[in-house]
């Protein structure tokens, strides 16, 4: 297949598209590259395989640059992993988030049902569940409230998937990711920016008393389950929790970093943050059963391998 990621040149979106290639897909990344983080991180991560690929360097937002991408490429299927990402910015900045997120996605559906493509999926997040008492979370769960302006974009564009998928019969698969984390994870995320902090002997801020939990979900784990999303013949349209359904506190989590690195963390207590979940806990028994999702990592071992990617980059930027 001819295959469109967006945010091809992200943290997720690059390891999709290496996996992509490897398999025998065309593929076409479409990033604006902005300067939420240093550009020049993206331009890395798509560095090794640039020349095998199509990049669109095209915002979102811009419709008509959207579907001239659609017209021109031609391509069989969408994985839509671009957004804004984070709680936090999102609260600060809730016009760009829903500009971005959500009119983005209607504009790349738009473009699909115009230029006839038929498979569609989107990176949807954990953000969805709000401050559900019910865990682990399932997708089978009332969704009444979200917590900060990302979760409600998130909503949204599924919302808009559904409809365009029971308007004009597109199959979309709609994946909440479960925090995220592995080898080129986005530098202002928690276990990165732990990671760097620590490592310089610089503190580090824990917003709350350390008790928040989250599933994190290691990059391989949830490449696998977005490569089965691609294949998924079920229903028209369907969604699914992508997590490791194991969490971890916040403060269990430094205390692993700390032992990982071999240094102590200098911590600044905070305030709780608005809009951050108390807990993300995904339920997985349907993408087990649907999707044959099998996620293998521990954070055990995922950490370590995150830790010794970051310290070959820190080796590799020291030398240059």
């Amino acid at each position: 297949m001819r295959i469109l990621v967006t945010g091809g040149a992200g943290f997720i979106g690059s390891h999709l598209v290496e996996k992509l290639l490897a398999v025998g897909h065309q593929v076409v990344i479409l990033d604006d590259f902005n300067d939420f983080y240093d550009p020049q991180i993206k331009q890395a991560n798509i560095a090794d395989f640039a020349k095998d690929v199509t990049v669109c360097h095209v915002d979102l937002r811009e419709s008509d640059s959207v579907r001239t991408v659609f017209h021109r490429e031609k391509v069989d299927a969408i994985v839509h992993l671009a957004a804004r990402a984070g709680v936090r910015p999102s609260i600060q900045y809730p016009r760009l988030y829903y500009d971005t997120n959500v009119i983005g996605t209607l504009h790349l559906l738009e473009a699909a049902r115009v230029t006839g493509v038929e498979r569609f999926i989107f990176a949807s997040s954990s953000s969805v569940y709000g401050a559900s008492k019910t865990v682990p979370f399932s997708e089978d769960q009332q969704l009444t409230q979200t917590l900060s302006p990302y979760g409600a974009t998130k909503i949204a564009g599924e919302l808009l998937c559904s409809t365009y998928s029971h308007l004009y019969q597109i199959r979309v698969v709609a994946l909440r990711y479960f925090t995220v984390y592995g080898p080129r994870q986005r530098p202002d995320l928690a276990i990165h920016q732990f990671t760097r902090r620590i490592h310089a002997g610089q503190p580090i801020d824990q917003f709350g008393d350390g008790t928040t939990r989250r599933d994190y979900t290691y990059i391989d784990d949830i490449i696998q389950g977005t490569m089965a999303a691609l294949d998924y013949d079920g229903p028209v349209y369907d969604m699914f929790n992508l997590g490791e359904s194991q969490t971890i506190q916040l403060k269990d989590l430094i205390s692993a970093i700390e032992n990982t690195l071999g240094k102590k963390a200098k911590i600044n207590e905070l305030p709780e943050q608005p809009g951050d979940m108390p807990l993300t806990y995904a339920d997985i028994s349907k993408a087990r059963k649907l999707l044959g999702y099998n996620p293998t990592m521990k954070l055990s071992k995922g950490l370590p391998k995150f830790v010794e990617w970051f310290l070959r980059i820190q080796r590799t930027a020291r030398t240059e």
